[in-house]
């Protein structure tokens, strides 16, 4: 949730010209991590696995349902 949270954040709008975080807080939003840490990269490695294998179960299920409803 919190990367959903930094992307939508930091994202330039064109009707501002301007990420929120700049409008809110007048200063660029920075990302403080230790991404270097190997217990943090076995997560991320473990959870896009997980992501990986999620969308492809709903890739077939949605594949099966659109057979169906042919």
């Amino acid at each position: 949730m919190v990367s959903v949270e930094f992307v939508v954040n930091n994202k330039v709008y064109s009707a501002i010209k301007m990420s929120l975080f700049m409008a809110n807080y007048k200063r660029e939003l920075r990302m403080v991590a230790n991404i270097r840490k190997k217990e943090k990269v076995e997560k991320v490695m473990k959870f896009t696995e997980k992501m990986k294998r999620m969308q492809k179960e709903a890739g077939a299920v949605l594949k099966r349902i659109q057979e169906e409803m042919k």
